[in-house]
């Protein structure tokens, strides 16, 4: 029998599914929508929501920012940190992972707003670390276009050394509302850091008291080897998504591997893979919706808007129906490795609609009943070993339809089976991933 996975949520502070059969509208803009949502999946035991972001209305696919509009594909997109306050003020046991790019924040402001946002969500606050791999992103913040890779992952690096050094920078009893003597903090522990590095310089200290985690659990997303490469050295959790269960298990092994030679605990990292399970009441039921998605206009120029977005390259250039010619990119590599792993590599004959069917990145189909599919993963989890799985919806934007269709159906089954707890685990984000 398997041991309990851990299991969040994937989704973003964009537009709902707003031109589908159970849609909400698209203006989920005040948040209480997102609220609800994460209240759901908190009844269900799931451990975390996690919300994706990016910092621009891009224009790559067919040089235009047309489709990313017309589509809500990537734009519009509201800033999840207020949201994060919303949730985690509104729930009890479930972790909020936002995503916040070393682009985009200063360490300092970026250290304080996760100081606070672990306060306010009790301490089960994520931060999801990204670089950014937009060149539109960068020219938002007065860049002409991104660093390369390895110079962004460098600055990365001296990024997390200073925020790391900011979260210490006041001892856990540094509090001691000593009402006597009339003392809040004692000055002797909290302490100036003077960080002067190549790249960035701060005095420190924060002016925030110190987290209940000490910092936010840390979540990364990087596929390339210099993106595993620093997960494996400061991440608590790692998001990927792999080709079936064999390039699940490498993934992780791989990750396990760079961890031990980094020289912590591998089993202080959880891989969680990227799932979009097709749900219905009966197996033909499921797999009617599931030829529907996979057979959507709509989702197909999705799939390839945001994929061209993330990766820096054009896909509206090429003819759906032939193969991808040889392709390189300094975006979203790793994003562009998955597409060449899942067309079979450079030179497979596998066509662009193909690959836009099977979705760029879904780990692997799940098409069934809640216990179908709760069968298969848990054939997945013995197979890859055990850290979590991250859901999302396959029809790449939200419904509470499709809550309702994992909590009240997938959940339970999942539960039944002792892969998912049925009860939420106490405590802080970082123990929920380590339990």
């Amino acid at each position: 029998m398997v041991s309990p996975f851990r299991f969040g949520f994937f989704t973003n502070f964009g537009a709902d599914e707003w031109n589908g059969t159970f849609s909400n509208g698209g203006s989920p803009w005040t948040g209480e929508f997102h609220v609800e949502i994460a209240k759901a999946l908190e009844r269900a035991a799931f451990d975390f929501i996690f919300f994706d972001d990016n910092l621009l209305v891009p224009e790559t696919y067919g040089n235009s920012m047309d489709a990313y509009l017309r589509l809500s594909a990537t734009a519009p997109k509201h800033d999840p940190a207020p949201l994060a306050s919303l949730i985690g003020a509104s729930t009890k046991d479930i972790g909020v992972v936002i995503t916040l790019s070393t682009l985009a924040y200063p360490p300092y402001m970026l250290a304080r707003l996760c100081a606070t946002l672990d306060h306010i969500c009790r301490g089960r606050f994520g931060w999801n670390i990204v670089t950014s791999t937009e060149h539109g992103a960068a020219q938002n913040f007065g860049l002409d276009q991104l660093p390369l890779r390895v110079d962004r992952y460098e600055v990365a690096e001296e990024y997390m050394d200073l925020v790391g050094q900011l979260f210490r920078s006041w001892e856990p009893d540094a509090v001691v509302l000593d009402r006597e003597k009339g003392i809040y903090a004692d000055a002797s522990k909290v302490h100036a850091i003077n960080f002067a590095g190549k790249h960035f310089k701060s005095r420190g200290p924060l002016n925030t008291v110190p987290s209940p985690q000490g910092r936010p659990a840390y979540f990364q997303a990087g596929a390339s080897p210099v993106g595993r490469a620093f997960a494996a050295k400061y991440a608590d959790a790692v998001i990927v998504s792999a080709k079936g269960p064999a390039g699940m298990k490498a993934f992780r092994d791989d990750v396990r591997a760079k961890v031990a030679a980094a020289g912590r605990d591998p089993d202080s990292v959880k891989v969680f893979f990227l799932l979009a399970p097709v749900l219905g009441a009966t197996t033909s039921e499921a797999r009617a919706k599931h030829d529907r998605l996979r057979s959507s206009p709509f989702i197909l120029e999705r799939t390839l808007a945001f994929t061209s977005s993330i990766s820096n390259i054009d896909f509206a250039q090429f003819d759906l129906d032939k193969p991808l010619p040889t392709l390189t990119t300094e975006g979203g590599s790793g994003t562009l490795e998955k597409i060449i792993q899942q067309s079979g590599g450079q030179g497979s004959d596998k066509t662009l609609r193909e690959l836009a069917k099977i979705g760029m990145g879904n780990s692997v189909d799940l098409v069934g009943t809640p216990d179908e599919v709760a069968d298969e993963m848990v054939a997945i989890a013995e197979h890859v070993g055990g850290d979590g799985f991250l859901f999302t919806s396959p029809s790449q934007q939200v419904s509470r339809h499709y809550i309702t269709e994992l909590t009240e159906g997938l959940a339970p089954a999942l539960q039944k089976r002792g892969l998912m707890r049925s009860a939420s685990t106490p405590g802080t984000l970082r123990h929920k991933l380590q339990a």
